[in-house]
């Protein structure tokens, strides 16, 4: 094992995380964050370690299974040696489910090719306190059909200026949708899952689509609010903005996953030849 104080290696981590107890994924000086977490994990093990880089800055009470975090560091560690001694300083609710080396500098985010986010929806009158953390309970009955007919109108390249929240400052707002799905959870036919993947997203743009679609089921919104919304580009042609609960950063390829992966079995794959709504 070589240290020095200068950062000689990189380190690419895989992060799961249960989002509820935490303030989103950005680090805050007075709140409790994922990145705060891992910062603290990384620096516990290595004082020299750079802070991490993610890819995607979740909100909080958003969930990861796919979230990507990088960090240069002075110690010359094999990725199941970093697994294993992160775990050793982080809560219960976040887990590094794969560790690799990169070069020092590496950062996730230049080279992320696609993400993929699921949003859950409970249609259920009642609560479930094993969901209550992971889904949005709607109590109306949903038109899934009519749903899956509107989510049509967001594949392909388009303008979503009208699906980002007011602080997303950025100009550009075009954006490249390649997958939308709408299917039933296989072991539980009350949960609606929505799964979208993109080339990027805008700040809260899946809530919003979420929020959105759940209105056009509900007959809050009439049908084709999505297609006059990516038209007018205002925010208020659309309906709610979903729950932080029920969204799940699924999966974020990247053009480079490093080397000397462990575990050597690379993370969940989303299969793509499922038919495209």
């Amino acid at each position: 094992m070589v240290t020095s104080r200068e950062p000689a290696f990189g380190v690419l981590l895989t992060v799961a995380y249960d989002g509820t107890p935490f303030s989103g994924f950005a680090r805050q000086r007075e709140a409790r964050t994922i990145a705060g977490e891992l910062d603290g994990a990384v620096r516990a093990i290595d004082e020299h370690a750079s802070l991490v880089r993610g890819v995607s800055r979740t909100d909080a009470g958003v969930h990861s299974l796919g979230q990507r975090v990088s960090f240069d560091t002075t110690r010359d560690i094999v990725g199941r040696g970093w697994a294993l001694a992160l775990a050793r300083h982080l809560p219960e609710e976040i887990s590094i489910t794969r560790a690799a080396r990169v070069a020092v500098g590496f950062d996730p985010r230049s080279v992320a090719l696609r993400k993929t986010y699921r949003y859950a929806i409970l249609e259920s009158q009642v609560r479930d306190p094993f969901l209550g953390r992971t889904s949005w309970r709607v109590s109306e009955r949903l038109n899934q059909p009519l749903m899956a007919a509107e989510a049509q109108a967001l594949v392909g390249v388009h303008d979503f200026r009208a699906f980002r929240a007011a602080a997303d400052p950025r100009e550009n707002t075009e954006r490249h949708i390649l997958r939308v799905e709408l299917c039933r959870a296989p072991d539980d036919p009350r949960l609606l899952w929505l799964e979208v993947t993109g080339n990027r997203f805008l700040y809260r743009m899946m809530r919003i689509i979420a929020g959105a679609l759940v209105d056009v089921g509900r007959g809050r919104l009439e049908p084709g609010a999505v297609g006059r919304a990516l038209g007018s580009g205002s925010r208020e042609d659309l309906g709610v903005t979903a729950p932080p609960e029920g969204l799940c950063l699924m999966e974020v390829v990247l053009s480079e996953e490093g080397a000397d992966a462990w575990p050597d079995q690379f993370s969940r794959a989303i299969d793509e030849s499922r038919v495209v709504t």
